[in-house]
């Protein structure tokens, strides 16, 4: 599908990478990986023709599309989120317009039997059994679904962009790609502004959906349940490895193995005859073999060892106070915005050492819980702060309190305490500031390399209660791990805000969910979560939220009995479903075998110009588009 030989991209002479070829196939989902700086941005940008590089061919076939997705780009503001995605439908709206200027034609010409009316039959056939294929009047069912699936209830899709933040518009951006079906997808950190739900619902969209794939992304759960190959940009050239990622991750560690003893052959190799050159380079009757030495030396092509492995790096929180028992109490704690409701009778304690995780789709209210502990906005209800708690807090604002007239060490280097100080640079360069970098001054940082600079920096302070909203957009997978090791290791309790299900899992004991306005607790991990919520329709979940927490705490024969009655009302409801599916069923069937008498009928000669055959076709095609969708809404509603 997309070739490419012999790519070179240089910045001011200094090559980014070089040499590298690599096919990408229809059904291919590659993960594009390396270390930042490597090239993979750019490596996007020089595929879908955004940037040309310095050497090596592209080859694209004429009729293949691409949708490219960049970390960063403008939005309009001039239309609601329906219109703004319908744009994504230009072609088949433009052609349902000739369709229509060609059935008003037929309609109004009455020479049935000259050849100008049977070519213009023809084309109106064609043209329409086209738009048909191309989802016809169905495409704007196909885009409600996928804004939803995205995160957008219906009632956003009439409002304004104007009215949503950068990340919302980013996911209009992602939908209108989504829904262009490109040959081809180049997604750049697609994730970093979905939450659990929507990134799960983008996984099974790019299983089902998708033909080829091209990713950057640092989520780790994202990228192993989307592709099956990985390409490593990695010391100026293209590695392909024909797995997923965790597969990778171990063919990667056994290459850099070998690598590390052809280094350490050839580094003796070098040793060894340097010696020899050095020891009989005076004597006439060695002359021959020390020129012979001398010449293979030249010729030595040194190894390359693939970037250094810093996952060795650990970090340990100082000590610190130690806390209250209850470090967090909410009772009854309410936040509302004039008469939009963010969450209210908010109830729940966080013990001293648990790690907790607080998920839910955006705007439901997990940030805006932090701000109130945080004491930042005002609420209602009783909330308390336990005793002898110091909060450390990472928001997205964080980045913007940094002093910027001193270096990245300095930065560092003021807060290190004890053993730490002397293990500045490597803390750096885990947190991808190491070498030169380091020496940078914070002003001239970008956004993303303050988040994690401000990360660096909380991580060394002594605190017993983290509160961490969304830490890791700004970090690659080794960070990750080096910040996920850290807070393991944490003597005190952690509230973390993250849609980063890897980086979750065996970190938090307790998950809890914002949802409807109401805050729900889940014992167990991040995928226990996950199991139970994936198997309660939403709407039962929304109930059970709204259930008084009494109820929960203090089980008993009534509420076992409840259960029994909600579980017969549910197999109730599902025996109802059932049936509802297979009447549609019956009804698919029906218009099937309609329209294959149709096209039977419709392929003789004497019937081309039957408009009533015609309109039968039409109108039974059009229904049969809507009852196969009322027949996956159903279904998936059922599964």
């Amino acid at each position: 599908m997309i070739s490419v030989e012999g790519l070179k991209v240089e910045f001011s002479a200094r090559p980014l990478f070089h040499d590298v070829s690599f096919v990408i196939n229809d059904q291919d989902r590659i993960a594009l990986v390396g270390k930042n700086g490597a090239g993979k941005s750019t490596m996007l940008k020089i595929l879908c023709g955004q940037q040309t590089p310095t050497a090596g061919v592209v080859s694209i076939p004429n009729d293949t599309t691409i949708g490219y997705l960049p970390q960063v780009m403008r939005l309009q503001d001039n239309t609601t989120v329906r219109e703004e995605a319908r744009k994504a439908f230009s072609a088949c709206t433009e052609l349902k317009e000739l369709v229509d200027r060609l059935g008003t034609e037929m309609a109004e010409r009455t020479d049935y039997d000259s050849p100008d009316y049977l070519s213009l039959v023809d084309k109106f056939t064609q043209e329409h059994e086209r738009y048909l294929m191309m989802g016809g009047d169905n495409y704007e069912a196909e885009m409600e679904r996928t804004l939803c699936g995205l995160g957008f209830s219906r009632d956003d899709l009439e409002r304004p962009t104007s009215e949503f933040s950068g990340g919302w518009r980013m996911r209009i951006e992602l939908a209108k790609i989504l829904l262009q079906k490109p040959d081809v997808l180049l997604l750049d950190e697609p994730t970093n502004h979905l939450d659990i739900e929507s990134i799960q619902w983008l996984e099974q969209f790019l299983a089902q959906s998708a033909k080829a794939v091209v990713l950057v992304s640092h989520d780790r759960a994202f990228i192993n349940n989307v592709t099956n190959r990985t390409i490593e940009l990695t010391c100026g050239r293209a590695v392909d490895y024909k797995v997923k990622y965790d597969q990778y991750v171990v063919l990667r560690a056994e290459r850099r193995e070998q690598q590390l003893r052809a280094y350490e052959n050839q580094q003796k190799e070098i040793a060894d005859m340097r010696d020899f050159i050095e020891r009989f380079r005076y004597k006439p009757t060695k002359a021959i073999q020390v020129q012979s030495k001398i010449k293979q030396l030249e010729k030595i092509v040194p190894i390359e060892i693939d970037e250094v492995d810093r996952s060795a790096m650990r970090l340990k929180f100082p000590p610190c106070l130690r806390s209250g028992d209850y470090p967090v109490i909410c009772d009854g704690v309410g936040k509302s915005y004039g008469d939009h409701t963010v969450f209210s009778d908010v109830t729940l304690t966080i013990k001293r050492g648990e790690k907790v995780a607080f998920v839910g789709k955006n705007g439901e209210g997990k940030s805006t819980l932090v701000k109130c502990i945080m004491g930042e906005i005002p609420f209602t209800g009783n909330l308390k702060i336990g005793h002898n708690v110091q909060i450390g807090y990472f928001a997205q604002n964080q980045a913007q309190l940094l002093e910027e007239e001193i270096t990245i060490f300095d930065t560092i280097d003021q807060v290190a305490k004890g053993d730490m100080r002397l293990r500045v640079n490597d803390l750096l360069g885990a947190f991808m500031f190491g070498g030169e970098l380091s020496e940078k001054k914070v002003k001239v940082l970008s956004g993303g390399e303050r988040s994690r600079l401000a990360m660096i920096k909380l991580l060394l302070e002594p605190v017993n209660l983290l509160i961490l909203d969304e830490p890791t957009n700004h970090l690659d997978m080794m960070s990750k791990d080096v910040l996920k090791d850290a807070i393991k290791a944490f003597d005190g309790t952690a509230i973390i805000v993250s849609h980063d299900r890897e980086f979750l899992d065996g970190l938090v004991d307790k998950v809890y969910e914002f949802a409807a306005g109401h805050v729900r607790e889940h014992l167990g991990g991040i995928y226990d979560y996950l199991r139970g919520h994936n198997t309660i329709d939403d709407k039962l979940q929304a109930v059970y939220a709204q259930q008084p927490k009494e109820a929960e705490q203090q089980p008993d024969k009534s509420t076992a009995r409840q259960d029994y009655d909600a579980r017969k009302d549910d197999q109730k409801k599902l025996r109802k479903a059932r049936k509802a599916l297979e009447d549609c069923e019956k009804r698919i069937a029906s218009m099937e075998e309609r329209i294959a008498e149709l096209d039977s009928l419709l392929m003789l000669p004497e019937n081309a110009s039957d408009m009533t055959l015609v309109t039968e076709y039409t109108s039974i095609k059009k229904k049969l588009d809507e009852e196969n969708e009322r027949w996956f809404e159903m279904a998936e509603g059922m599964e």
